[in-house]
């Protein structure tokens, strides 16, 4: 509404579309693409781990948008963890060093909404 361009992707959706442009070799016109979004939204990072080819293509994003736009990313793991999604420790800290660095990082604990939704549902019945 306020006419800055978003994409929204779930990182699986994210991973599946540079897999295919780096077999094709267009990657570069894909993180073009990918760069030039005001905002753009990644959900579900954690919940599948990333081979190591994929987490350097994760890297290879990060670095394109670093201070160039802005990144929302959802995770269910803690920072400690992230490089149990990249399998491996250092690539994941030069991931987190790049996102962490102009950022606010929101923590929301608790059970998730969709259960709570749920068992609102079931109990209305």
């Amino acid at each position: 509404e306020a006419g800055y361009s978003v994409l929204f992707h779930t990182l699986e959706s994210l991973m599946t579309r540079l897999n295919r442009a780096q077999h094709e070799n267009r990657l570069e016109v894909l993180l073009k693409q990918l760069t030039y979004p005001k905002l753009l939204i990644l959900d579900e990072l954690g919940y599948l781990p990333l081979t190591h080819p994929e987490a350097s293509l994760f890297f290879r994003l990060i670095v394109r948008r670093y201070e160039r736009g802005s990144l929302i990313v959802t995770s269910n793991k803690s920072f400690l963890d992230w490089g149990e999604v990249f399998n491996d420790q250092v690539l994941a800290t030069a991931i987190l060093d790049r996102l962490l660095h102009h950022c606010h990082v929101v923590n929301i604990d608790g059970r998730s909404f969709r259960l709570r939704q749920m068992e609102a549902q079931a109990t209305n019945r």
